[in-house]
């Protein structure tokens, strides 16, 4: 069951929440069918986005995505009980049923889509990881090292009991900053590997493309009870000056060779 993972976050929120953190968003460990799909796409943390519009103010009535305090009527999350909990889980595994937010995620399912695998529908295949649950006010990048690093080693524990209770048997990793990360937090190494149909054309010099393919058993020394396959890309396809529609299309079809060898 994932309840004991959202509440570790809830509990985090109300003892220790860090400064950088949007204090009345709710965590979202995950987004989708996590506990069932066999694919799982991971990132570093939410998007204010999903929980703010572009002018920063509260996303509410049918625009909200996920829960906050005062759409689950409470004032301080050390007041939530197992109802509010139970609504949260249930927020993050119907996000696909709602109003995802497709600059983001429609970019990942269509990488996705040559293996058959999608974040939709009845049977969905597919969810999205967080390694850190909680949404920041300033994007990731723009943090202080040393506060991303605390984010980070503060969620490691509970993103591997994530792991321990989910099926999934590849995780797919967006772009270096996420590798990095999934590195740093999960005390793993992946080798690039030189992929020259990615690089991304430049007036001087190209940006090379790297693939990223690994295997683990345990994340920050915690046993997952099966071998996972971990694949990344050096681009983060959203965000990546220049990506082409090509580049998208190759990592795609590289990723289906690779899917459909370990599922």
């Amino acid at each position: 069951m994932v309840f004991p993972v959202f509440a570790d976050h809830l509990d985090q929120l109300a003892r220790r929440r860090p400064a950088a953190v949007i204090p009345w968003a709710s965590p979202v460990p995950y987004f989708g069918a996590a506990p069932s799909s066999v694919v799982a796409t991971v990132g570093i943390n939410p998007s204010s986005l999903e929980f703010l519009d572009e002018g920063g103010h509260e996303l509410d009535g049918n625009a909200r995505r996920l829960p906050t305090l005062r759409s689950l009527g409470l004032q301080r999350w050390a007041d939530a009980d197992s109802r509010h909990l139970r609504r949260v889980v249930s927020s993050c595994g119907a996000y696909f049923n709602g109003q995802p937010y497709e600059r983001w995620f429609g970019v990942l399912e269509r990488v996705l889509s040559p293996s058959g695998i999608t974040y939709y529908g009845p049977e969905p295949s597919a969810a999205h990881l967080d390694l850190v649950a909680f949404a920041t006010r300033q994007k990731w990048s723009s943090l202080p090292f040393q506060e991303r690093r605390r984010l980070l080693a503060s969620t490691s524990a509970p993103f591997a009991m994530l792991m321990r209770f989910m099926s999934a048997r590849v995780l797919v990793l967006n772009g270096r900053s996420v590798v990095e990360a999934f590195e740093s937090s999960g005390r793993a190494e992946f080798e690039p590997v030189r992929m020259k149909s990615w690089d991304l054309p430049r007036a001087a010099t190209d940006v090379p493309g790297f693939a990223y393919v690994g295997r683990i058993d345990r994340f920050a020394g915690v046993p997952l009870g099966r071998v996972v396959t971990v694949v990344g890309f050096n681009h983060n396809l959203q965000s990546s000056f220049g990506v082409t529609s090509t580049v998208v299309d190759e990592i795609g079809v590289w990723l289906a060779s690779l899917i459909r060898g370990n599922l």
